[in-house]
């Protein structure tokens, strides 16, 4: 990533950043722009995380080999999964369930490990923001 990309990202991250650290806008679906999380609900973290690439609900099931996706760092981190206004998760893969868009089913946007029960995470570059 050259510099002007890095100052780009961290210039939209401030936009979308409050000064206590939650999402200062409505999270939104990419694809059919469903609200998933309203402004103040999510803080902002950093944690590598590997995502499945974004699909319909039905193909985020493994094939036989590896997955393709993407290892993302930057998301909205959530407490409470009743704090979403809109969210769906997928069956269990392995320790972990993905979230995706309850109402247009694609995903994933987030990933949930089983093993803890009050961390959510939304990625950014998964959703718009408005």
């Amino acid at each position: 990533m050259d510099n002007s990309e890095e100052s780009k990202e961290a210039r939209d991250q401030t936009e979308l950043v409050s000064e206590d650290g939650k999402n200062s806008k409505t999270v939104l679906c990419q694809r059919c722009g469903s609200k998933v999380l309203c402004p103040g609900m999510a803080i902002f973290a950093e944690k590598e995380l590997f995502l499945p690439s974004m699909r319909k609900k039905s193909g985020l099931s493994t094939t036989e080999g590896s997955v393709d996706g993407d290892t993302l760092t930057v998301h909205w981190l959530v407490n409470d999964m009743f704090d979403f206004e809109n969210v769906g998760f997928t069956n269990d893969v392995g320790r972990i369930k993905y979230l995706i868009c309850a109402d247009c089913e694609i995903g994933p946007i987030g990933w949930h490990c089983l093993d803890d029960k009050k961390s959510y995470y939304i990625a950014l570059e998964r959703v718009n923001h408005a």
